[in-house]
This record gives C-alpha cells, structure tokens and sequence, in this order.
C-alpha cells in the first residue's frame, strides 16, 4: 500500500476495484465508511453486486476479466478531457507521450461491449476520478489472479500516475492483503524473484552481498514459483516442505495440485492443525498458534508489529522459526543458529534497507511503517512523496486480451469465485468454531434467478457445475447479487472444492493462476445420497 489505512478517512474519490472489502478486509472497511460518512464519493467496479457495491455512488458491473478495458477507457477519458496532471508528469514520471497516443484507440463505447458497462458510466467514473483533488485506488485478488493480473496492476498505476495522485494524503494505489503477514513474508523473501527488503536476486551487487551472508555463492536466477515447483514434482522434485498453507484446497486445479503432492518421495508440513494437505505429508510437523509465538507481524499498510506469546505452546508445538532451524542444523546447512525470533528479526534488519532502521528492542516500543532507514526515523506513512525510489514513474503501454478460456457451447457460464466474510480462507481455523460454523455451515453457488428458472435449477436445491478440468455438486442459492451468466462460489469449503474446476491459465510474470475466470456448464442434479 502507497498510503496507511488511516488514509481511508480522506479521499475525495475511491475507486474500488476487484475487491469485496466489506467482507474480506471488514476492519479496513470501517475507516472507509468514515470516509464515505464525510462526503466521499465512491466508484465500485465488480462483476458482482457486493455490499461494497452497495454502498457505491457509482457501480460499475464488468464483466469478469476485463479489468484492462475499463481502466483504458477511463484513461481515455481523462486524456480527452485535459484532466492529466501535466505538471507531475513532467516532473516525475517517463513514458508518457507513448502512453497519450496509445490511449487514442480505447474510447468508453470501445469498451462497453466487452466490458458490459455503458459508456456513460465510465465517461462518469473518469471524470470523478481525473477531477478529484484526492483520488484513491484500492484492490485485491479480483485484480491479480488473472493472467493479465500485472496488465490490470499497471493500468491502475497508470491511472495514478497521469493524475497525479501518489504521494500525497488520501491517494495512492493501495492493494489489501489477503492474509495476516503476507507483507511480511515477502519483506523476508518469501517470492522468487526477491531476496529479503524487496532486493533483486538478479543484481550481481545482491548475490555478492548475500552469498557473503551465508557463506555460499547464490546464483542469478530467481527463485521458483510454487506452480512451477508443482509441475516438477516427482521430477526434479522428490521433496517438499509446505509450512501454514492448505494447498490442497486453496491451489487450482485440484487434481493436478494432488497427484503433483502424491509423486513425491517426501512430503512435509507444518501447521497448526490438521488438514487436507497435512493427509498427504509424510511427516506433520506441529507450529505454534499466534496466541503462542514470539514473532512480528507486517502489516496491509507495512507496519511492522510485534507479537507476544500469551500462553506456552502446548504439546509437541514449536514456533516455525524453530522448526526451520532445526531442519536446516540437521541437514548440515550453516547459518541457521538462531536461539530467538528476536535473532531472526535482527538479521533481517541488518540485510533489508526497509527495515534498517529498526530492531527488536525498537517494535517492542513502536509500531512503524517501512521503510524505516535510520534509528532515529519515524517511519514512512505515505510512499513516493517528493520522489520515486527509481527516479520516476514508468508508464506503461498494455493492452487488452480475453482471459485464457471464453465461453463455448460446451461451457456458456462464467465462474467466478472469492471469500465469504464468515470463511477464513480455507476454513483450517474457522471451520472448527462451532460459533462461526452456526453462521455459514457449507457452500452453495450463487446463481442469478432469471438463469436459475432458464437452467432448470431453484433454491436450495443440488446442480453439477463442471469445467475441462472436473465437477463438483452443490447447493443451489438463487441472488441477484451475481449477474446474469456469471456464478459465484468461494474456495472456503473443501466439501465444495471449487479449485477443482479452476487454473486455466496463469500470468505469465508472476505465474498467479486466473482463479476469478473459469468458464463452465451447469444442471440439476437429484440431491447426493451422502448428504
């Protein structure tokens, strides 16, 4: 995020796009209503009518995978319409008389019959957002997992940028992350293509300074991507070590996912409790809860947090740190003699520019947001002010493609799926409180009305919905919330594993797979007799 939540409350305008923040970022949520509460306007951009949406001065119902033309449209707009920031462009940006001309192709009636949005509207949403003072782009994973996600992350930044609105209070480009910490796993990391403080693996300077860190020679290749190390299994990979995450559940393509753990020779993991991944390691290794780990949490908005253990880990658990260490001791690598979790943040501190400012002594005192460069700096709320870490901006030309699969006679339906606010993420947590499970206790798929009386189906009763890669059977929920032709479902309930159906394609830089497009076919079905 280029701005603190706190930015919520300040925007003229948000634009809100791919995500269901009410229901899956609902604290972050709260400070956007304030906003609201105070004369904001909102734009929403979704293909389905969420509580978000609701809320929104101006909807705007695409249809699924066409993020791109939308945000070229509106582009389009604010070019014609003389709303470009001329003077921040010039000063702080590159690429943009290749971008302006570019734009001239992409007009809001180009858009609308792929997009399904009328013109008007985007003319609308452009204007609202080229004119306001304060500007504010917010996202999530209804942005990213696409195989154009970057496509739809740079057309957002290009918004941004030809409107001025970085660096500055109540702008910004500011995605919500999908789960506590994963800022703070790829500040220490956790991506293939970035060693620990978002540095280059791929810089010859980065591979001198880490091989001299862990007294081995690192190589200039990224790292591997976990769908690349799934191919590859039973190959070139005969081990795996997975650690917090149900993979079975939350990956696509299901059966792929399953054979590809099944071929290998060992199979690892460590989580809290057990799941449908854990049934397939070979050896379960149990990892402390929150409530027992020692450790430090960064943040949606990159603040770094420390976290206290407040009882002892029960049984056999450890903290993952400790687990790690002891694997790394035991298979002779050197490097990995930590004793605390406050060793592993120190080194970290000492490795990445964004946290050389701080310490372990330094977050059990306060809560700042990287980077913190020095020991005496407070910390950076808003990203980009005054300048860009690289020197300038970079607009970029992108263009428009459909998502890896369209609609065919065989499969006439768009699936898209997502998160329920009573469901965290694959339920290994929340599926065992009786409290939450009361609330939302198995899956159905949301189905318009006029398609549910066209297909045959009705409320509460069963449907198969296949895809070229396998079919489920689940309950039938009839809404208006999903539009017509397009069907909802979320990942969360392994009894309607959805990710069977999904992973036709995958972005071909960063290889996230296009979970929110899956084109399928749908008919009633008698109910299960195992139901």
């Amino acid at each position: 995020m280029s701005n603190p939540l706190a930015d919520m409350e300040k925007p003229d305008v948000f634009f809100c796009i791919g995500t269901n923040m009410t229901e899956c970022h609902p604290v972050a949520a709260t400070r956007l209503k304030r906003g609201l509460a105070r004369g904001a306007k909102l734009i929403v951009a979704d293909p389905r009518h969420i509580p978000l949406a609701e809320m929104a001065d101006l909807y705007l119902p695409l249809r699924v995978g066409s993020d791109v033309a939308l945000l070229l449209a509106m582009a389009h707009v604010i070019a014609r319409e003389g709303l470009v920031d001329e003077g921040f462009v010039a000063e702080r940006t590159a690429g943009a008389a290749e971008f302006l001309a570019h734009l001239r192709h992409f007009p809001p009636s180009w858009a609308e019959p792929i997009t399904g949005v009328p013109a008007a509207d985007i003319e609308k949403a452009a204007l609202w957002y080229g004119q306001a003072d304060r500007g504010a782009i917010y996202y999530t994973l209804g942005i990213t997992e696409h195989i154009c996600g970057v496509d739809n992350v740079q057309s957002l930044c290009n918004l941004a940028l030809m409107t001025g609105n970085l660096g500055r209070e109540g702008t910004g480009i500011n995605p919500l992350r999908g789960q506590n910490n994963i800022q703070g796993a790829g500040d220490c990391g956790a991506v293939p293509g970035g060693y620990p403080g978002n540095q280059n693996t791929t810089d010859p300077a980065m591979q001198a300074k880490f091989s001299a860190l862990y007294g081995r020679e690192m190589d200039l290749d990224a790292g591997m991507t976990k769908v690349r190390a799934l191919d590859l299994c039973g190959d070139q990979i005969r081990a795996m070590l997975i650690a917090g995450e149900n993979t079975v559940v939350s990956d696509p393509d299901r059966q792929h996912c399953e054979h590809a753990l099944r071929s290998l020779e060992h199979l690892v993991v460590i989580d809290i409790f057990p799941t449908e991944t854990s049934a397939l390691a070979h050896v379960v290794l149990p990892a402390t809860a929150w409530g027992e780990t020692e450790g430090t949490c960064t943040n949606t908005e990159r603040r770094v947090q420390r976290l206290r253990a407040a009882v002892p880990p029960q049984g056999e658990a450890r903290p993952d740190w400790w687990i790690i260490s002891q694997l790394a001791r035991r298979l002779g690598i050197p490097g990995f003699e930590y004793q605390s979790a406050a060793e592993v943040f120190d080194e970290l501190c000492q490795v990445s520019p964004l946290y050389a400012g701080l310490s372990w002594e330094r977050v059990g005192r306060e809560s700042l947001q990287w980077p913190v460069p020095t020991a005496d700096h407070p910390g950076t709320a808003v990203l980009h002010e005054g300048e860009f870490k690289n020197g300038r901006g970079l607009f970029k030309v992108v263009n428009y493609r459909d998502p890896a699969e369209t609609l065919s006679p065989d499969f006439p339906v768009w699936l898209t799926t997502g998160r329920r606010l009573q469901a965290y993420h694959t339920r290994t947590q929340t599926g065992r409180a009786q409290g939450i499970d009361y609330l939302l206790a198995e899956e159905s798929l949301e189905v318009h009305p006029d398609d549910a009386r066209n297909w045959g189906l009705a409320e509460g009763a069963w449907c198969r919905m296949a895809s070229a890669r396998g079919a489920i059977e689940l309950k039938v929920h009839t809404t208006r919330r999903s539009p017509r032709g397009t069907v909802f479902c979320s990942f969360a309930f392994n009894e309607a594993p959805v990710n069977m159906l999904t992973g036709s394609g995958y972005d071909p830089v960063t290889q996230t797979a296009e979970l929110k497009v899956c084109p399928v076919h749908l008919e009633p079905i008698p109910q299960p007799q195992t139901v």
